[in-house]
C-alpha cells in the first residue's frame, strides 16, 4: 500500500482494515456498475475482487515478488531493495492478511446489499 503504517502485527492489521474497506468500496462500485449494464453478480463479485487486490495489495505483493525473483547476491543490492519497503519482517504477513481481507470486504459488502435486497 506505501502508506506510513505501524510496524509488526499492528501494522498488518492497519493495512487489512484498510484492504477491507477498499474491498467493499469496489464491490459498490462494481455493483452499481453492474446494475447499470446488467451484468450478473459473479461478474460485479469477480472484478470488484480483481480490483481490490491490485488496489490494495500491488505494490507489497510486487517488492514479494521481486524479493523471491531477483537475485540479491550482493549486500548493496540487497540493501537498496530493503530500503524501499516498509517493515520487511512482516511483508509476507502483511500481503497474506491484506488479501484476505481485501477479499472478505468485497463478500461483507455483497452480504449486506444482498441482505437489504432481500428485507425489501
Amino acid at each position: 500500500m506505501n502508506l506510513p503504517l505501524h510496524f509488526g502485527w499492528l501494522g498488518v492489521l492497519e493495512a487489512a482494515l484498510i484492504a477491507m474497506a477498499v474491498g467493499a468500496l469496489c464491490y459498490l462500485l462494481f455493483h452499481w456498475l453492474g446494475a447499470r449494464h446488467r451484468w450478473a453478480h459473479g461478474h460485479s463479485i469477480a472484478w470488484s475482487s480483481l480490483g481490490a487486490l491490485a488496489i490494495a495489495v500491488g505494490i507489497d505483493a510486487w517488492h514479494l515478488f521481486y524479493m523471491g525473483v531477483v537475485k540479491l547476491e550482493s549486500p548493496v543490492y540487497a540493501r537498496i531493495a530493503l530500503q524501499k519497503i516498509h517493515d520487511p519482517n512482516f511483508l509476507a504477513t502483511r500481503v497474506f492478511m491484506s488479501s484476505l481481507a481485501a477479499v472478505s470486504g468485497v463478500a461483507l459488502a455483497w452480504l449486506a446489499l444482498h441482505a437489504k435486497k432481500l428485507r425489501d
